[in-house]
């Protein structure tokens, strides 16, 4: 099965019931698999057939992707563990420009004969859609690179963990659940490792090793008198990171109403502060709709910033290219161009960073074999940017793609992704007890949870995990029902303050969904905590 069928769980609002049925991506494959790595050797003599068939069938240029997929998923229950899963997936994917246009072909035969063939049927399909073409396809001018590699900096590789090391971990946050009052809890570990090799005409041969790394829960706590109930998600960030990211390190725990850590994460001690809190949760006052300060922190944050910066800057949506699961943009090209668009606050400072560390976007070059980087999309509250691959370019006068092209397979073609995108930490020294003390009527919002926004990217409502009523600078205990609205332009011209970098910390999508067939990627955006001043919060009950 493809991997976009897991767009049914982007959300992770799953019930425990329904886990068992997740899709998988590939063909299963025993557990505790001796996980293996192809040669260089054999990638690049695949590579140079399928080369030299499509430029000598009339290509003038090709890029050529052999893609090895792992995935994992370890999924329990209370004392149960549900499933257990192992899939691979390979092959190699071959795009090509013939006559102006693009064509593309695949394959799982790696074969001599069956790669030729697919590259012949890769400058066919070109050929056949230059005949609807207005314009020829314009490249941005990319030097190649030669051999080269990139591996993601892990420590410790998931896959190679045993099966029994990962089922006693969830074990024992299911456990540390129960035991502090949870009535239902599930965990999952998901991991993905992506073994990637690019080659084009251009004159690159790319080899990379991409590893990321999903742990969470969702625990549930039912009032026996009422039958109303209560949920809390993991607070962690899906990360690009190996198996040390389970294991946490005290000297970089951040201390606070957050069990979360900025390279590590303690899912135990989440597991048991989470079963605390739920029970917090429904004993909370509901909140009173009206405006207020809103202090959140970044594990709430993130998906605003997904939903509201990440994808109205992609530059396909902008052009209407693209509207598929997030709809077009309301950040139309003439808000560029004008060079003074307030899309925030003078704070407000966005960029978007395919190198960072630890990132679910982090790779060393893009599936179109252009090296990452950082750039801006907002600066100092202005739109000043966008995202852009190698064809769309020329659209924004530059000479350059800025790498942010990819496929969800080798199967797949690629296009146009988000990379990370992420808010910029305050300059000047700022906690977020200092952030909390400056505030009158608030609310601290921790976790993110439902959402909605409409087809433009701008008028939006969203809701967390944890609420906390500020009053007079404290804290006066936790409060439900909460969800704020407003529009992207009016939201990011709130912003009034904003944590230094001592707090900055990464969320993230394991699984963000786009295009037509669909296709999912891996996307992280950091912030620190941060304030907006002045939203409406609406009361979510449900009125009876």
């Amino acid at each position: 099965m493809k991997r976009r069928d897991f767009l049914s769980i982007t959300a992770l609002g799953l019930g425990a019931a329904a886990l068992p049925g997740i899709p998988i991506l590939g063909n299963p494959v025993p557990l505790d698999t001796p996980w293996f790595s192809i040669d260089v050797a054999v990638k690049k003599r695949m590579a140079d057939i399928a080369l030299n068939e499509a430029l000598s069938k009339g290509a003038t240029y090709t890029d050529v992707r052999i893609g090895r997929y792992l995935n994992q998923y370890v999924i329990t229950r209370e004392e149960k563990v549900q499933n257990i899963v192992n899939t691979e997936s390979f092959g190699i994917g071959i795009r090509v420009i013939a006559n102006g246009s693009w064509g593309f072909a695949a394959t799982d035969s790696t074969d001599n004969d069956s790669i030729a063939k697919a590259a012949q049927l890769a400058v066919v399909i070109a050929k056949e859609n230059a005949r609807l073409l207005s314009e020829p396809v314009q490249l941005a001018p990319q030097k190649g690179y030669g051999e080269v590699s990139w591996k993601a900096p892990i420590e410790k590789n998931t896959f190679e963990v045993p099966i029994k090391e990962k089922v006693d971990l969830l074990m024992a946050v299911n456990g540390a659940a129960l035991k502090s009052g949870a009535n239902y809890v599930n965990s999952i570990i998901f991991a993905v490792n992506e073994q990637k090799y690019f080659a084009s005409s251009d004159g690159s041969y790319i080899d990379q090793d991409v590893h990321r790394i999903w742990p969470t829960f969702t625990i549930t706590k039912v009032d026996a008198k009422t039958g109303k109930f209560e949920t809390r998600n993991a607070l962690s960030a899906p990360r690009g990171m190996g198996y040390e990211y389970l294991v946490p390190s005290e000297s970089e725990k951040i201390k606070g109403v957050t069990s979360l850590y900025k390279n590590r994460y303690d899912m135990l001690e989440d597991a048991t502060l989470g079963a605390a809190q739920v029970g917090e949760k429904l004993a909370a006052k509901s909140v009173e709709a009206g405006k207020y300060d809103l202090v959140l922190d970044p594990t709430n944050l993130w998906l605003t910033i997904h939903e509201s910066v990440g994808h109205p800057t992609e530059l396909d949506r902008v052009l209407g290219y693209e509207a598929n699961y997030a709809g077009t943009s309301f950040l139309t090209l003439d808000k560029w161009e004008s060079k003074k668009f307030n899309f925030g606050s003078k704070p407000v400072n966005i960029f978007a960073d395919k190198t960072q560390p630890g990132s679910l976007g982090a790779v060393g070059y893009d599936d179109e074999g252009v090296k990452t980087g950082k750039w801006d999309l907002i600066k100092d509250g202005v739109l000043v940017n966008y995202q852009v691959i190698r064809d769309q370019a020329h659209i924004l006068g530059l000479n350059a793609s800025q790498g942010c092209c990819y496929a969800d397979n080798w199967s797949d073609v690629q296009f146009q992704r988000m990379p990370n995108v992420s808010l910029q930490p305050g300059k000047s020294p700022l906690s977020v007890a200092d952030m909390i003390k400056n505030v009158e009527k608030g609310i601290y919002i921790v976790g993110d949870s439902s959402y909605s926004i409409d087809q433009q990217r701008y008028n939006f409502q969203f809701s967390g995990q944890l609420y906390y009523e500020i009053k007079n600078g404290k804290i006066a205990g936790m409060l439900r029902d909460v969800a704020y609205q407003s529009n992207t332009q009016e939201f990011w011209n709130s912003c009034a303050a904003i944590a230094d970098e001592s707090d900055y910390r990464m969320g993230g999508s394991f699984f963000d969904g786009k295009g037509q067939p669909g296709q999912v990627s891996a996307v992280s955006h950091g912030a620190s905590t941060t304030r907006f001043n002045g939203v409406n919060v609406i009361n979510t009950a449900r009125k009876i």
